[in-house]
């Protein structure tokens, strides 16, 4: 090399410090020499000087290049390719695997065309180590958007994911209005308020997660969302929007039997369909299905009320509004002093009762407040422990008012029987007649 050349590659010998490796090459002749500090090629036989770079470097791609790389690697060691790309641009770079050591290794493969435009410097640099942590940013990353779409309790999509989903909902119907076919299933989980000031927040949160899961099995080719405490929405997709109607009558059915039995969530829900002749956009149709929602949500609070006006038929005559109200303050004044639990209080003068939400919920009893319970309660109770139960209340009816210890078995709603300590009081009136009857039950 002529002096000028000479102080080229004391430049490219500098250079080749941040580089892997680092080819010195002659535009005239192709000749080439490497400046390689790592010694990255040594493992696989690359020679570190010849006569053509271009023409070796495409031979030698074979040894070290990943398979899925090689056509690109290859095209970019031609030499009237690399010298169209410099004349553009002084500097080009590109991204491929190696297989070195058996190890797969991402590399920079950087061209720079010289000063004297006589010499090129291709230089390889590896990136290994930036691409993992780059791919570990991204997966972070990934993974905070992905949560930040799921609702934590449920572990279905949230008001996040709701939101972008009907944007892009929207957006499909400006342009494929036609086209489009979806309907919008609305729902909400009944009396939440009520079990989260009755049996405390976990027990709400337990009844959201059986709720989500009883619209997931139910719609379960589309997707679901939480947009609420107590609220949930499906978009109706494929085979669940074919299968529509049939599905939400499902989802109906399923609400009022877990109404009945007390059993399980009780999920209103009301549905609309995409109409493109009249819908603009997704939330006239989105409007339709909660109004609907709200229809069905009120035929089974008008279910609750007919349950209980059958329950009190048959009763030799109804409370009067003024014993309801005591019979409810004295209720009241269990539960302060008792908390959460099973508690139930009897006015015996109407055979009238009310009992506390968790126990009607755990047995099954028809409702909070019946007539003749009693009867209603003994056919939750053990056959085997029958006569326990009747000599206890027998003694009761008959006039002992002393506290009384109960023991006996009682089904609960999935069918077990459960040991109930019952603790149990008798409250007289003026003439010595039993009045009210109350206690609290502890399953042992």
């Amino acid at each position: 090399m002529n002096s000028t050349g000479e102080a080229f590659g004391q430049i490219a010998s500098a250079l080749a410090r941040n580089y892997d490796s680092l080819f010195y090459i002659d535009i005239t002749t192709s000749s080439y020499i490497e400046y390689s500090p790592s010694k990255i090629f040594e493992c696989v036989g690359i020679p570190s000087s010849g006569d053509d770079f271009f023409t070796d470097s495409r031979n030698n791609s074979a040894k070290c290049v990943h398979p899925e790389d090689l056509a690109h690697v290859v095209r970019l060691f031609h030499k009237d390719a690399m010298l169209e790309r410099l004349e553009k641009h002084n500097i080009f770079t590109a991204v491929y695997r190696l297989i070195l050591n058996g190890r797969i290794i991402h590399v920079r493969h950087s061209e720079i065309m010289c000063d004297d435009k006589q010499h090129i410097m291709c230089c390889i640099e590896n990136i290994e180590d930036d691409y993992r942590r780059n791919k570990e940013q991204q997966r972070d990353l990934q993974s905070a958007r992905r949560m930040a779409r799921l609702d934590a309790l449920t572990g279905i999509r949230n008001k996040n994911a709701f939101s972008e989903y009907s944007e892009l909902l929207n957006s499909k119907i400006q342009n494929l209005h036609d086209t489009m076919h979806f309907g919008i299933v609305m729902c909400d989980l009944n009396d939440l308020k009520k079990i989260n000031d009755t049996r405390g927040h976990s027990f709400g949160d337990e009844a959201i997660q059986r709720a989500s899961r009883l619209i997931c099995d139910i719609f379960d080719h589309s997707p679901v969302f939480r947009t609420g405490g107590d609220e949930f929405v499906v978009i109706l997709d494929g085979r669940d929007f074919i299968e529509r109607d049939t599905l939400l009558k499902k989802l109906r059915a399923e609400s009022l039997s877990n109404q009945y039995s007390r059993s399980g969530p009780v999920v209103a829900c009301g549905m609309a369909v995409y109409d493109p002749a009249s819908d603009k956009n997704f939330d006239e149709v989105f409007n339709r299905a909660d109004k609907s929602m709200y229809e069905n949500k009120k035929e089974l609070k008008n279910n609750v009320q007919i349950s209980r006006s059958r329950n009190a038929e048959g009763s030799n005559g109804q409370i009067t509004a003024e014993r309801k109200r005591i019979l409810d303050s004295m209720f009241g004044a269990m539960y302060t002093l008792v908390g959460e639990g099973y508690i139930f209080l009897n006015d015996m003068h109407y055979d009238y009762s009310r009992w506390s939400l968790p126990l009607v919920v755990d047995f099954g009893l028809k409702s909070e407040y019946m007539y003749n319970a009693g009867a209603i309660w003994q056919e939750y109770i053990h056959p085997d422990d029958i006569t326990v139960y009747s000599d206890a209340v027998d003694t009761i009816f008959n006039g002992n008012a002393e506290v009384k210890a109960i023991h006996y078995r009682a089904r609960k709603t999935d069918g077990t029987y459960v040991v109930c300590a019952t603790r149990a009081f008798v409250l007289i009136d003026e003439n010595r007649v039993p009045e009210y009857f109350g206690g609290i039950i502890i399953p042992e």
